[in-house]
């Protein structure tokens, strides 16, 4: 398959989000690798048959300008890859503001450089707990947990989010803060109606001057109705720019399957039991913080990093650092360790500096415990500053070995000259798992 033959190209905001794309496209039966950089054809040459291809990005935590700066070129480049559909991957929560992680800035951009009928957002994405009615967000608490669905802004975790708190569960009006674009709604009930009658909803909202069409998603069957709609307005040469999280995946892949344009997802074998096991964690959220009192008290060892000082002062040279002399005598003597920024975080340098520098020091960590220690499996918690921590790595892509809790699947690291090469990597956002998750991925089941 050579690359114009792609199903589908997405950028995602950050680290952890991306890899939730990537879960459900594969998922859906896609031969799909994700990639820090967009990829050239030098490097799609070493990947044979790719039917969808991502790019983690970082623009979550970036201010607008700096996404324009980065965002700009990185759709053009996928843009050439010819994918019918190019996909820009944000949060499920819809994380961002008018200064931060402007999703409204990527709208923009992405409206100038793939000019198509409207910009369709889906709003929900009922297997990860994410429910869109009438326009307003509501958000399960934890990922692939059972906990209570609030509406977001008075979601225990997310209304009180340290970077981007949510203060609004109206998407359009969220939205509505960080681009001009005339936005329309297709409800629940539209969504829901026979095809033929929801495909001329939809071009009527079109036709009346809808720059942006935001999605109501409550059941599973509206996802799949949603890709139906969706992929009508894409094809060779017209390529379709959409905004949602990893619901966008979930609505193509299951409509191409009904099609026949994907074969059958493929069952995934449980990738069994790795000790020990190495977790670092930059998350704040109250979920996180719950699974790292449930493991430590499974046994787990803990670290908590000194962050002023890492912020303060930056990052210890090599042998220097005694969080990372005190992991790896832990290690040796086969515990498992999770080292985390603790419950708060100071944002001295700005918020996307603070998350820079901790994501980068939580890297370089694991990067100098994996050249002592024959790490096989590492789990790194927390969206802002994953993709920091990936890149400092040395990261070049990674492909989906198997699911193991919604939007968080374990991937094997492909990081050519890096000690950390051939790994296998979990990338987890703060809202992702059960109080158990660091025991699952332990087990690996």
């Amino acid at each position: 398959m050579t690359h114009n033959e792609l199903l589908l190209a997405f950028y995602g905001d950050d680290f952890t989000g991306s890899t939730d794309a990537l879960e459900f496209i594969s998922r859906a039966g896609a031969k799909a690798i994700l990639f820090m950089e967009p990829p050239g054809m030098e490097q799609l040459q070493r990947y044979p048959g790719l039917q969808a291809v991502g790019v983690a990005g970082m623009t979550r935590s970036m201010a607008p300008a700096d996404m324009e700066a980065v965002l700009r070129p990185a759709f053009t480049a996928l843009g050439a890859l010819g994918a019918p559909h190019i996909h820009y991957k944000v949060c499920s929560t819809f994380d961002s503001s008018p200064y931060m992680g402007s999703i409204g800035k990527a709208m923009d951009i992405g409206a100038d450089i793939f000019p198509a009928a409207f910009i369709p957002v889906l709003g929900g994405a009922p297997t990860l707990g994410r429910f869109c009615v009438f326009g307003h967000l509501f958000a399960r608490m934890g990922i692939g947990s059972n906990g209570d669905i609030y509406r977001l802004d008075r979601h225990p975790s997310m209304s009180r989010h340290p970077i981007t708190p949510s203060d609004e569960s109206d998407l359009r009006l969220h939205l509505g803060r960080q681009t001009k674009k005339k936005m329309a709604l297709m409800d629940i009930l539209q969504v829901a109606k026979p095809a033929a009658k929801a495909q001329k909803i939809l071009q009527e909202l079109i036709h009346n001057g809808a720059e942006i069409v935001l999605f109501d998603a409550l059941y599973e069957d509206h996802v799949t109705a949603i890709g139906r709609l969706i992929d009508n307005y894409a094809g060779p040469g017209k390529s379709l720019f959409s905004i949602g999280s990893s619901c966008i995946e979930m609505a193509l892949g299951a409509y191409w399957i009904k099609r026949g344009r994907l074969a059958e997802p493929r069952s995934w074998a449980a990738p069994g039991k790795v000790s020990p096991l190495l977790v670092v964690s930059g998350s704040c959220s109250p979920v996180t913080t719950g699974q790292i009192a449930w493991a430590v008290s499974q046994g787990f060892k803990e670290i908590a990093l000194d962050t002023a000082s890492v912020i303060a002062g930056g990052f210890p040279a090599a042998g220097e650092n005694n969080e990372v002399t005190a992991a790896l005598a832990m290690l040796r003597q086969g515990n498992s360790v999770i080292i985390h920024t603790g419950k708060t975080v100071a944002h001295s340098l700005g918020l996307g500096a603070t998350a820079q520098v901790l994501g980068t020091a939580l890297g370089r960590m694991v990067r100098e415990i994996a050249e002592q220690f024959p790490l096989r499996r590492v789990v790194i918690a927390g969206g802002d500053t994953s993709s920091y921590a990936a890149r400092a790595l040395g990261i070049e892509a990674v492909g989906m070995i198997a699911p193991l809790s919604p939007g968080a699947p374990l991937c094997k690291v492909y990081a050519p000259g890096s000690p950390v090469d051939g790994i296998e990597i979990n990338l987890k956002g703060g809202q992702v798992g059960s109080e158990d998750y660091f025991g699952k991925l332990l087990a690996g089941a």
